[in-house]
């Protein structure tokens, strides 16, 4: 067993050293950017990789448990509107009790897992191979400098910037101009949406 536990874990070091390799020679060309440009390039392709993977999937027990979710709460509003308010209330009650909370759990963690998977692995492995591929002597090997740019600062030099700060400085940034980009182009296709609607 011990023997066995030995082949998979030098299997999965060499399989991890490979990736690692891959990456190196895919990003060569993008060096001539400089450091900040190839690192928050790198961010951009981890957000949009975790959208995507979000988007696209899903385990079949969250999906069953998101639809059992959604079924008990609108049994619990339909309780919740009756006109006697005491016998909707115990109603409503009885439901958290026998289903919704057992359900809102299960589809919390399952959730919760589910992002762990499409989102939290693979910023942490990027974040990985980040702090790994630009440490500050790889960084001087390959830019002349042990790291990413300065920060203007009082001092004169400024204080200077590592590759994993960066990378997830670059993340906020990249969630943030995601956000904004989503709202302005809601912004513009909601009146061309309308001006479609009126002409129908």
């Amino acid at each position: 067993m011990d023997e066995f536990l030995d082949i998979a874990w030098f299997k999965i070091v060499d399989l991890a050293l490979a990736v690692v390799r891959a990456m190196d020679a895919l990003l060569a060309p993008l060096h001539p950017l400089g450091p900040a440009a190839v690192i928050f390039i790198l961010a951009v392709a981890t957000v949009f990789l975790t959208k995507v993977f979000k988007r696209f999937y899903t385990t079949r027990r969250y999906q069953k448990l998101r639809q059992e979710f959604n079924y008990w709460s609108k049994i619990r509003k339909e309780a919740m509107a009756l006109e006697d308010r005491d016998k909707g209330k115990r109603m409503a009650k009885n439901i958290d009790q026998a289903e919704l909370n057992r359900v809102y759990y299960d589809y919390f963690f399952e959730g919760l897992l589910n992002s762990i998977l499409t989102t939290i692995l693979p910023v942490l492995l990027m974040a990985a191979y980040v702090n790994e591929a630009y440490q500050p002597d790889k960084l001087q090997k390959l830019f002349g400098r042990s790291y990413v740019f300065r920060l203007p600062g009082s001092g004169g030099e400024g204080a200077p910037v590592g590759g994993l700060f960066w990378f997830v400085l670059s993340l906020v940034l990249v969630h943030i101009l995601w956000v904004v980009a989503k709202r302005i182009l809601g912004k513009k296709v909601k009146p061309d949406n309308a001006g479609i609607s009126k002409e129908s």
